[in-house]
């Protein structure tokens, strides 16, 4: 234990023993029994603390019981030499008593090892398992949902376009202004739009995009309270001229409460006789911004709008299938927001039922005209001879015209229901009505342009 004990170690092997300077293993007073455990390794740099602990005990032990632990052969040997002995023995079996030791009092000792829990599959490499922040998994879709287009669109009232003035407006976009004005009757339970005049508007553009047509607009205004845009108004045409003065005046029936959650959408179009009309621009203007009782007139610049041409129109008719009798009854009820045909007068507008079988045009039948209006009501019924076994090759085609005394009929919209239906919404009535069993099936269609009929629907190019 002294100094020179310390000084050999470093000199000698480790396992040298000390009394007779040979290998341990050839040493005769360094031969284990067969209870003792051979160590075939250095100790470790750290001891650990249980080990550690159960020293402390030991040593509080009774001395005793410590020899009575020693192997039988160490028990006969002289008191002397056990005492010049003890360094190396005690060195060499120090371990293997304090883990006999520690296996005798095992059930009574609070010690407790804990390991990590492992999960995994019986012949796979195991993994541990840590704790993960649940997070929702977003397939494509969802992703994109989130976008809201009318946010990036030109029209939305976004954030930089409240920012701007009338002025900045006008001198960006260069569309003109509009003057209007809005009171709300609370007498009558009705808001009251009244539509002055429009000044600088810019003159129509060619349909080349090259340069612009030096020929005035024809401009006139369409008037709605959003987001019900299928029930709206507009002014008559004022022909040639790039500041019309409209002075006309609107009433929409709705209560109070209601109106201030609305927005009124003022949109400037310019007419054209032989063309689907175009968007000149637009005015909105949330009416909970203004006092609606008290009223008041506003200057407002145009702004671009992302609707370029004006909707046609829709129409609203009934299908009955009658299979014994095998005839196909169609009703024209009404018509609304049709495209208007007539400068002065708005439009005098029928409409044309043709029974087209496959390719070939069988039969053609119109409504009554219908003067002065874009909101007609008809209230008209047709029947067609359609044997059952035909049905399904069968295609109804119907037109709306502008009746036009001194030129041919001007032409307003058209949609194809049956076999060669020009969308979804004409297919949908058509097997509604298939599937109805002599039951008249109702439906709204929205009007489409000449071109695109004939692109998707063959029976529209069999009609004239």
């Amino acid at each position: 234990q002294g100094l020179l004990a310390r000084i050999s170690d470093l000199l000698l092997c480790r396992w040298t023993c000390r009394n007779c300077c040979q290998k341990c293993f050839d040493c005769s007073c360094c031969q284990t029994n067969e209870d003792e455990v051979e160590i075939l390794g250095p100790f470790p740099a750290q001891t650990p603390a249980w080990l550690i602990s159960s020293q402390n005990e030991d040593k509080d032990g009774d001395s005793d019981n410590t020899i009575s632990e020693l192997p039988p052969t160490l028990q006969d040997v002289s008191p002397d030499r056990r005492r010049s002995s003890s360094d190396t023995s005690r060195s060499a079996y120090s371990l293997t008593r304090r883990v006999s030791s520690l296996e005798s009092r095992r059930p009574s000792s609070p010690l407790i090892d804990i390991k990590p829990i492992e999960f995994g599959i019986i012949g796979a490499k195991k993994e541990i398992v840590q704790p993960t922040i649940l997070r929702k998994t977003y397939t494509p879709d969802d992703y994109f949902r989130k976008f809201e287009p009318r946010l990036y669109s030109i029209d939305s009232n976004s954030d930089d376009m409240d920012s701007l003035t009338d002025e900045e407006i006008l001198s960006k976009y260069q569309l003109g202004m509009l003057h209007f004005s809005t009171q709300y009757d609370l007498l009558h339970n009705y808001l009251i739009v009244r539509v002055i005049e429009a000044k600088d508007l810019p003159p129509p553009i060619s349909y080349d995009g090259s340069r612009q047509d030096m020929a005035h607009s024809n401009p006139y205004v369409k008037i709605c309270l959003l987001p019900d845009q299928k029930n709206s108004k507009q002014t008559g045409v004022k022909r040639k001229t790039q500041n019309p003065v409209f002075e006309e005046r609107y009433t929409f029936e709705i209560p109070f409460l209601e109106a201030q959650r609305r927005t009124l959408l003022l949109t400037v179009v310019d007419f054209d006789k032989f063309s689907r009309h175009c968007v000149i621009g637009k005015v909105s203007m949330p009416l909970s911004d203004v006092d609606l009782v008290k009223g008041g007139h506003w200057w407002k610049a145009l702004v671009p709008s992302s609707q370029n041409e004006v909707e046609l129109g829709e129409l609203l008719l009934s299908l009955n299938y009658l299979p014994s009798a095998g005839r196909l009854n169609v009703d024209i009820i009404r018509a609304k927001q049709l495209l208007q045909t007539d400068m002065s007068q708005g439009s005098d507008p029928f409409v044309k039922i043709q029974l087209v079988h496959g390719l070939k045009l069988t039969k053609t039948k119109k409504t009554s005209c219908m003067r002065g209006t874009i909101d007609p009501f008809y209230n008209e019924s047709f029947s067609f001879k359609v044997p059952q076994e035909e049905l399904e090759n069968a295609s109804l085609v119907f037109t709306v015209y502008g009746h036009n005394v001194k030129s041919s009929n001007d032409f307003i919209g058209r949609i194809v229901i049956g076999q060669y239906s020009t969308g979804a919404p004409e297919s949908n009535h058509w097997r509604r009505m298939l599937n109805a069993h002599r039951t008249a099936v109702e439906q709204w269609h929205s009007l489409r342009s000449r071109q695109e009929c004939d692109r998707v629907s063959p029976a529209s190019l069999e009609v004239t």
